[in-house]
């Protein structure tokens, strides 16, 4: 018989990182969703809006996408004036960070601004 001992430290580990200009925040706010929220609210702010995890907003980033899918001509004319950023940036990043949260609904949001 033994006495056996371990002391354990659960570390976070990213499992996607991506960012985006600030420079498209008037196009994601325009984006409003079933919720009441807009894409903005969503991508920028999610921990004022209640949502810690990636399960959290994986529907409302969906909904975004086919929103700004089925109607690009509404939030093309919000691409920044001076070239940093695009209706298609934010496009790809949504698309990338939907699925991330497809993938690891658990994971927690970690958001710096």
């Amino acid at each position: 018989m033994s006495l056996h001992v371990d002391l354990m430290v659960v570390c976070p580990v990213s499992i996607y990182d991506n960012n985006i200009t600030h420079n498209l925040t008037k196009m994601a706010d325009s984006v409003l969703l079933s919720n009441g929220k807009s894409l903005y609210e969503i991508l920028w702010r999610p921990e004022e809006n209640g949502y810690t995890k990636a399960g959290d907003i994986q529907s409302l980033l969906h909904e975004g996408m086919i929103e700004l899918t089925s109607f690009p001509e509404r939030y093309k004319p919000y691409n920044p004036e001076n070239g940093w950023g695009s209706y298609d940036n934010l496009m790809e990043f949504i698309s990338s960070y939907y699925l991330a949260c497809l993938q690891n609904p658990e994971a927690e949001l970690r958001i710096s601004r």
